[in-house]
């Protein structure tokens, strides 16, 4: 069977690292390619990895077609699901993974609310009283449950609405070597997200120099963002306490002018 390889599909999943590769081959050269590779008819979807040194080293290996594929939305809601469930994927990456499902899920469901439109409308046109069959009469995919905020992503990804919001601002603003950086382990999410704060030359001059300027960024980054936030917590607090000493300096007012109305009164009794 002639199998295709798309490359689109065969990046759109983080690559293995050198060393998950090596363990990937020693164990098909053992133990051979024991999980048959999953494909949309001729297209591979997954096992890219296993194909790939199966046919280098000559191995033989199964296929099975899923069913379930009628788009190449389905099949990346697959590849991403199926990711998703893996211990070895990162956080980063399964935070990557959610939003990308949270895309394609939000993209399909304003694709149904068209379809949909247009199908009332063709109905009021030729003057039926239901609706006809989106255009084409192709069967729908089960729907997705939609990912509309950042809980849900977060629910998805196994992480925390903090991190996603991480890892959102490292999509948007990181250099890509700062991403690289993050990838490859040499510094954290929460490292990453606040280097994302810099200029780019400045991210990017940050990652050059190594692990340890990547952690000073961060933590110049951290430093800066705390100071100010320091002085507007004291502010209140300043506010507090001189409508205190206020009030306390009132109150002494108060009682010697009522020593004086007392002595007062004694005098005109007298």
């Amino acid at each position: 069977m002639n199998i295709v390889v798309r490359e689109d599909l065969k990046s759109y999943i983080e690559p293995l690292t050198p060393d998950e590769h090596d363990a990937l081959e020693r164990s098909l050269l053992a133990e051979g390619c024991r999980d048959a590779l999953v494909l949309w008819g001729d297209v591979l979807v997954d096992g890219h990895n296993r194909y790939g040194l199966c046919r280098k080293h000559g191995l033989p290996f199964d296929t099975v077609q899923n069913p379930r594929f009628q788009s190449i939305e389905d099949v990346h809601l697959w590849m991403i699901d199926q990711h998703l469930g893996r211990r070895s994927v990162s956080d980063y990456q399964r935070g990557v993974l959610a939003l990308r499902k949270k895309e394609i899920v939000a993209a399909r469901e304003a694709a149904a609310k068209a379809a949909k439109k247009e199908a009332h409308l063709r109905a009021e046109v030729l003057g039926q009283a239901e609706p006809l069959d989106p255009i084409g009469g192709e069967p729908v995919a089960a729907a997705e449950p939609p990912l509309r905020s950042r809980e849900e992503v977060a629910k998805a990804a196994r992480l925390s609405p903090t991190q996603v919001t991480m890892i959102e601002k490292i999509q948007k603003q990181a250099a890509p070597e700062v991403v690289a950086a993050l990838r490859a382990g040499t510094i954290s999410l929460n490292a990453a997200a606040a280097v994302a704060s810099l200029p780019v030359e400045q991210q990017v001059a940050a990652a050059s120099a190594g692990k340890d300027e990547l952690k000073q960024a961060a933590k110049r980054v951290r430093e800066a963002t705390k100071k100010p936030r320091e002085e507007a917590s004291q502010r209140p607090t300043t506010e507090v306490q001189a409508l205190q000493d206020r009030v306390a300096e009132l109150t002494a007012e108060n009682e010697y002018l009522r020593g004086q109305v007392a002595e007062l009164q004694a005098r005109l009794a007298n």
